[in-house]
């Protein structure tokens, strides 16, 4: 029997390594096709030229393939959802963790996990013909496609990463810390603002980075709802196009090995660098979060 059960521990092992290796396989080689096709861009342009250009003409004569507007497109819509997403997300993790009660904490956990299941199509269909007319006759604007458009529904869809990732960061924090607080005189308000909260901090700055990431690499909303000017926008009310939108919009039509399809790589690849750091500093985060736990 004991040999028969080693043997089984053996194959599950190699089960699990296998897909492990299979997954590094598979990211070393979206990375290497990425930087593949992207790289040879920069024998014509300069990386400086191609990160703070400001004009995206890539099919005039000559081309021009500055990308400036569309990072700015990226992190304006992303910081209007993060503006928006943060603060309901963890005041919603702190009341579900903290001051629900169970049968209230399983239904609004249901309900915002079933957000999450909403296809992206869905809030992008939503936003042009609901609220982006809504957001026309409200500002009386000439298009309700604008960066306050797709920075409310990227809101919603960063609402359920972040308010699940926090909740169980501040549901991990140790009772002895609570219990404390309260023996001290502190009020349940008090202990949630000054112990709890504070505790959890690492943990609920991983899931606000994480749902930065899922706005970020978002497209199919951003696509229909964002406007798809590659301008600079100086309020919420202007047009945008991210680069994940001007990847999906563009791909299509650009001639295979032409600069206009190196130059998408290489947003690529931008978006691949920028994904990778949040995840580390995600990562870094919640390991921290883990060691304050742990002592």
């Amino acid at each position: 029997m004991k040999g028969r059960e080693r043997l089984k521990e053996k194959i599950l092992k190699n089960i699990f390594l296998l897909s492990s290796l299979t997954s590094i396989f598979f990211l070393m080689g979206i990375t290497l096709i990425l930087f593949r096709e992207g790289l040879p861009l920069f024998r014509e342009i300069s990386l400086k030229e191609f990160l703070w250009g400001k004009f995206w003409y890539p099919t005039y004569r000559p081309a021009e393939f500055g990308i400036l507007p569309l990072m700015v497109g990226s992190l304006w819509v992303t910081l209007g959802a993060l503006i928006i997403a943060v603060p309901l997300g963890v005041s919603t993790a702190i009341y579900l963790s903290e001051i629900a009660n169970a049968r209230v904490r399983d239904f609004l956990k249901l309900s915002i996990e079933l957000l999450t299941g909403i296809p992206s199509v869905i809030y992008g269909f939503l936003g042009m013909v609901l609220l982006g007319p809504w957001l026309q006759k409200l500002f009386d604007l000439p298009v309700g496609l604008c960066s306050l458009t797709a920075s409310l529904l990227l809101a919603l869809m960063a609402i359920p990463t972040i308010t699940t990732l926090a909740e169980e960061a501040i549901f991990s924090v140790p009772q002895d810390y609570k219990e404390a607080s309260y023996a001290l005189g502190a009020t349940k308000w008090e202990t949630i603002i000054k112990v709890t909260v504070p505790a959890a901090l690492s943990g609920i700055g991983s899931a606000i980075i994480l749902g930065m990431g899922r706005v970020m690499g978002e497209t199919m909303t951003v696509l229909m709802v964002a406007g798809g000017a590659a301008i600079i926008p100086h309020s919420f009310l202007q047009p945008v196009r991210p680069m994940t939108a001007t990847i999906a919009l563009e791909m299509g039509e650009a001639v295979m090995g032409s600069n206009h399809y190196r130059a998408l790589f290489a947003i690529a690849c931008v978006l691949f660098v920028w994904s990778l750091i949040l995840n580390l500093t995600a990562d870094y985060l919640l390991n921290k979060f883990k060691f304050g736990r742990a002592l």
